[in-house]
């Protein structure tokens, strides 16, 4: 049931007609592997989230668009622990299940993987 979300994602990016980044910028990579602490990795849609919120400051605001930032953000103290989890993910999560739209999960264990 762990990939099962992932799944639903790639299967929806698949369905429903966006558009193509045509800017190299936003051509983002198709899935990411993030650090998820204690809880263990966090198995990350990163092209389905793209194609859906259609404009990369919505995530990338709170940190730069390169490898490990998340983490060295924590690690440097410029970024508290669940910050993006709780600022973005089950934020917007949220509020697409209270719109009545398809949403991504809003427990832990639906996200993190040991």
């Amino acid at each position: 049931m762990r990939y099962g979300f992932l799944l639903f994602l790639i299967c929806l990016s698949l369905a429903v007609a966006k558009p193509v980044w045509t800017d190299d910028s936003k051509n983002g990579a198709e899935s990411h592997e993030l650090y998820g602490g204690k809880k263990g990795k966090v198995p990350f849609p990163h092209r389905a989230h793209q194609e859906k919120l259609e404009d990369c400051k919505t995530c990338h605001k709170l940190f730069p668009r390169k490898s490990g930032e998340i983490e060295r953000l924590k690690a440097e103290k410029k970024l508290k622990k669940k910050k993006v989890m709780n600022a973005l993910c089950i934020k917007c999560h949220k509020k697409e299940k209270r719109a009545g739209n398809k949403a991504g999960p809003t427990k832990c264990n639906k996200c993190h993987i040991k």
